[in-house]
């Protein structure tokens, strides 16, 4: 991969599109509203750094979409986040009837009408509102910290979801104080939903309409005075390459370290999507790397290995988490939807050049020896090594890893399961015996003191904090009453600096307390 052509905007732009399928939003909503926000913002007069954080600010601002999934699921009904989702993004609390209305037709449309009449007062409840707010915050901010964003990026996303008005949440900030990159990024994410569904009239009528309440005035009477032109660029087929144009003068490039770092804040955000995949992508290409040392390979097909490892799953949040964490056995049309989350995961990376050679060997982590894999049932004969070495690894970590419908296996038993891989003919003998080999490798230096003073209990907790327990199970678990659990819960939240499930697994996965 020629490091001197790996644009940081190709990158993101890439990532952004795993973010539309988590929304269930059509592809290129992150680009097309970057595009819109940016050229808002040349309007608006704003300097060349200014213009690069509103750039890059509206690509991040979609990267915390994973963060509430698993509550969204259970809270909620129906498993289906993304609907969820689509309902929050475009509610507006200062027009509260038309927002019930859009909720009410979009959440939990397969729950019958109880449970969905649940899911909605759930939805509208102020504090689940705001934990939802503060979790996109959290992972958000995570992303962009670990991927080297600006500080005028790293100010705005902590802003993703207040208003000019104060009515936002989870801190109500207003006017002035409210982060400038993040007003036009509010302003284009709604305009580009209503030009989308309605054409010019609906978006310019929607943005008169909040203006001043949702919108900053002066950012909203730029874009009325000059809206024609501004969304006559997105009325094209594809926005792909305007929205490269677009990024301002100064475009940052990526050397592979850079890029392996940005690829490993993606690899967590995707890891978000369930409780019961975090650290999974990191996993595989920590395990893939070691492997692949087994084999005597050299460093490019390592950092290969590594990157495609961490990008692998890309194409996991295009299925509903409540598919991802139900306990039984799933339908032939939630099998499906399973089955394209690789071919997705090729399809994100493909987009940008930079990752289009990762594309195949990342997509392919589910392809088996003999035929039987998918998304393309690709047989052995046109497999490279490095694709059959991911698959032996990506098998291997899951198997480690507790399922909604199984627990984790022992490394015995995986190894054995693994090997029965092998000797069927679905994996190749080569790549297991490296995995295996690799994995006996695998050894927990002695610990010194935990991360952020957190005490060995803490570390307990924030275990099941990350996996979604409540503060009654973690009492269950530890053998505490649960007004002790949330002591304990309270005390790990004010040394992370975090507030939210989210932010208590990036921090349990950042810092390697997911082992235990």
């Amino acid at each position: 991969m020629p490091e001197q052509d790996l644009r940081l905007a190709e990158v993101m732009g890439a990532f952004t599109l795993a973010c539309d399928l988590a929304f269930g939003f059509p592809l290129e909503k992150g680009v097309r509203t970057s595009l819109l926000a940016t050229n808002l913002a040349r309007a608006h007069g704003l300097s060349a750094q200014e213009l690069a954080d509103v750039y890059y600010t509206a690509l991040l601002r979609f990267m915390g979409c994973t963060a509430f999934a698993h509550e969204e699921t259970h809270l909620f009904g129906a498993g289906d986040d993304h609907s969820v989702r689509q309902a929050m993004f475009t509610a507006d609390l200062a027009n509260p009837l038309p927002t019930l209305g859009r909720i009410v037709s979009t959440v939990a449309r397969g729950a019958g009408p109880w449970n969905r009449a649940l899911s909605v007062a759930r939805l509208l409840n102020p504090k689940v509102m705001a934990r939802h707010a503060a979790s996109q915050c959290d992972a958000t901010l995570g992303f962009a910290r670990l991927a080297g964003m600006s500080e005028g990026v790293i100010g705005a996303l902590s802003h993703i979801c207040e208003r000019w008005d104060g009515r936002g949440l989870p801190g109500g900030i207003a006017g002035e104080a409210l982060s400038l990159p993040m007003r036009f990024v509010h302003l284009a994410s709604i305009a580009e939903i209503y030009h989308r569904e309605g054409g010019r009239e609906a978006a310019l009528a929607e943005v008169r309409r909040r203006r001043g309440k949702h919108f900053d005035p002066a950012l909203a009477d730029t874009f009325l005075k000059q809206g024609d032109a501004l969304l006559a660029e997105l009325e094209t087929t594809s926005v792909w390459e305007p929205f490269l144009a677009a990024e301002p003068a100064s475009r940052v490039r990526l050397h592979r370290k850079r890029l392996e770092e940005t690829a490993l804040a993606f690899g967590r955000m995707v890891d978000l999507k369930s409780v019961f995949t975090l650290g999974h992508s990191e996993g595989v290409a920590e395990l893939a790397v070691k492997a692949a040392e087994r084999l005597g390979w050299d460093e490019p097909a390592k950092s290969r290995l590594r990157i495609a490892g961490l990008l692998h799953d890309a194409g996991v949040v295009s299925v509903p988490t409540g598919i991802w964490e139900k306990p039984g056995a799933l339908g032939p049309a939630e099998w499906e939807r399973v089955r394209l989350h690789a071919y997705y995961t090729e399809r994100i990376l493909s987009q940008s050049e930079a990752l289009r050679p990762l594309a195949s060997l990342a997509g392919a982590h589910h392809e088996r020896m003999e035929g039987s894999g998918y998304p393309k049932g690709t047989p052995s004969a046109l497999q490279t090594p490095e694709a059959r070495l991911l698959a032996s690894c990506d098998a291997f970590q899951a198997m480690g890893q507790a399922r909604a419908y199984r627990p984790a296996r022992g490394p015995a038993e995986a190894a054995g399961l693994l090997q029965a891989e092998a000797k069927a003919g679905r994996l190749d003998a080569a790549s297991v015996s490296a995995v295996l080999e690799a994995a006996g490798q695998v050894t927990r230096a002695l610990r010194g003191a935990w991360p952020a003073g957190l005490t060995d209990r803490e570390v307990d907790v924030i275990r099941l904090i990350a996996a979604g327990k409540s503060n009654k199970e973690i009492g269950v678990a530890l053998g505490i009453s649960p007004r002790t659990a949330q002591h304990h819960t309270i005390h790990v939240y004010g040394k992370i600096g975090g507030s939210s499930r989210a932010a208590a697994a990036l921090f349990a996965m950042e810092n390697g307390l997911l082992k235990k």
